[in-house]
């Protein structure tokens, strides 16, 4: 019985070591998971503080991200029992976490100083690090203002290097090299230009490509403004010197189109956050278009001061040639702009303004001392000198318009005179003005001086020449016209105002109260037949 009892002691000291044994091991087991999900390893530790020198490599954002993590799950400490636990832990990540960001914001600061040469790549663990600086934004912009210092002074030095000294090995060639050639000078520095400000924008979006806050294009915007800011002063320093020289209307019209292209080009990259840069391209642009202006309106105003005379045949003067060159090369560089269409067209009005209407007031006063025809025959050619320049570029239709009106004023000169020079010279034209004052209280028409049957056919028997040689009765104006179009119109409707005015003497011959004797046989031909023979 007593050794019975001795085992049974023995079993229950052995059970219960077990079961103390099995406890143990199970706290043992939840201690390791608790220092598991709530502690970093050594190595993650390393990681994080590491060493002034040392470089942040991706296991360093894995160790932050174990900090974040654990930061966050900790909170379901403070919902148990185990509040100071939770609250000691939580206050350890925190002190971690921003000796991390601290370590962090140093790298990545001194990466950015780095980024000085022309062109600069960004590497994956750059764009990490602002990844995770987007969570410290007083870092997060501190870094940003880091990379625009940086990247300012490299695009500054990288510009002057293209003036002064051109690229590796000599080429491309130093752009002042081509200072002699205002247009390839401005054209290459904004080129330049308009490339740096891209190439700067590419570089912010692989910095900023994991960036997931709010406002990251308005940041890339800010900072390229900043870089770009740089370059302003010997930009404008430059474009100021080409456009003051005054190198003509035509280039400073070129350097004006290109400045507002290259305006609208880069405020499409950057939109307008590169105040400074777009401010400067457009005051230069103003300037050039002033200048341009003025170039015009001095060349308009010399044409007033000395007047020429017409030249013997009547063709335009050697000053509306000049200026018709002069505004067909603007009209021309015009056409080619690369400007968008509502601006052009608002240039083009200013431009014909500025050109056509003193052009239109000097050959007026050139022509006020012609006679009748003269005057008209210099004016068509001069007008159409105009539009033929005109119909050749887009805009030009309420001047065409305005144009032809004036031409067919000075046509209907030309009719009438023309006409006129055919009935005196064919003996009509007394005839002509009789029949028309001829009242009937005056009595028969073939009573009065000079109306007689024996004066109408000796009269008829010059207008025969005529019709039998309409050609050799036409004013010696007609054959200085620049168009015949213009000549062959004024001809036929001249010859019709002869055929109406032979109608009317036919008509009143054959009125039996004129009293014409055998009127046929005065006016033989009819005016049909007339208007055939002249047709």
């Amino acid at each position: 019985m007593q050794a019975l009892n001795c085992i049974r002691l023995k079993a229950n000291v052995l059970f219960t070591l077990f079961y103390y044994s099995q406890r143990l091991e199970m706290k043992a087991q939840v201690a390791d998971a608790f220092i598991a999900k709530f502690q970093l390893t050594p190595d993650e530790m390393n990681l994080l503080r590491g060493t002034k020198d040392e470089p942040i490599t991706e296991d360093f954002f894995k160790a932050l991200g174990r900090v974040k993590q654990i930061h966050d799950d900790v909170k379901i400490l403070l919902r148990t029992n185990q509040q100071r636990a939770g609250l000691e832990i939580m206050e350890q990540m925190a002190l971690l976490q921003e000796t991390s960001y601290e370590r962090l914001y140093r790298w990545t600061q001194n990466e950015c100083r780095t980024l000085t040469q022309e062109s600069c790549d960004i590497s994956p663990v750059l764009a990490q690090a602002m990844e995770a600086l987007q969570d410290r934004p007083v870092l997060y912009k501190y870094t940003l203002d880091e990379f625009g210092t940086a990247r300012r002074s490299a695009v500054v030095r990288g510009f002057i290097d293209a003036l002064t000294r051109g690229g590796l090995g000599g080429t491309p060639r130093p752009i002042e090299m081509h200072s002699h050639d205002p247009l390839r000078y401005v054209g290459d520095m904004l080129a330049w230009l308009h490339q740096a400000t891209a190439s700067e924008k590419e570089h912010l979006e692989a910095m900023l490509k994991l960036v997931t806050i709010q406002g990251v294009e308005e940041n890339i915007q800010e900072v390229v403004g900043h870089i770009t800011e740089g370059v302003c002063r010997p930009l404008k320093v430059r474009i100021e010197q080409v456009i003051v020289a005054e190198p003509g209307a035509v280039l400073l019209y070129k350097i004006s189109n290109l400045l507002k292209f290259y305006h609208h080009t880069i405020s499409g990259i950057v939109g307008n956050s590169a105040a400074t840069l777009l401010t400067t391209i457009e005051e230069m642009h103003l300037l050039s278009k002033k200048i341009f202006f003025n170039s015009l309106s001095l060349h308009a105003s010399k044409l007033m001061d000395k007047v020429e005379l017409p030249p013997p045949d009547l063709g335009p003067s050697s000053a509306l040639n000049q200026t018709l060159n002069l505004l067909r090369e603007v009209l021309a560089s015009h056409d080619s702009s690369v400007v968008p269409l509502d601006a052009r067209q608002a240039d083009f009005v200013q431009v014909l303004s500025c050109v056509l209407d003193p052009l239109l007031q000097m050959c007026t006063m050139s022509a006020s001392n012609l006679g009748t025809a003269d005057m008209a025959t210099f004016m068509v050619n001069s007008l159409y000198m105009m539009k033929t320049t005109l119909a050749l570029f887009e805009f030009t239709d309420k001047r065409l318009e305005m144009l032809q009106f004036q031409i067919e004023a000075h046509l209907d000169t030309l009719i009438n005179e023309q006409a006129s020079y055919v009935l005196t010279r064919a003996g009509l034209s007394y005839i002509y003005n009789s029949v028309q004052q001829h009242k009937p209280e005056q009595g028969p028409l073939s009573n009065l001086p000079s109306l007689d049957s024996m004066s109408l056919k000796v009269a008829m028997a010059q207008f025969d020449r005529y019709l039998s040689a309409p050609d050799s009765l036409l004013m010696s104006q007609l054959n200085f016209l620049l168009s015949a179009t213009v000549k062959e119109q004024i001809i036929k409707q001249s010859t019709e105002l002869v055929c109406r005015a032979y109608s009317e003497i036919y008509a009143a011959v054959m009125d039996p109260s004129n009293k014409y004797k055998d009127p046929e046989t005065i006016l033989h031909r009819s005016p049909h037949q007339v208007q055939a023979l002249l047709s």
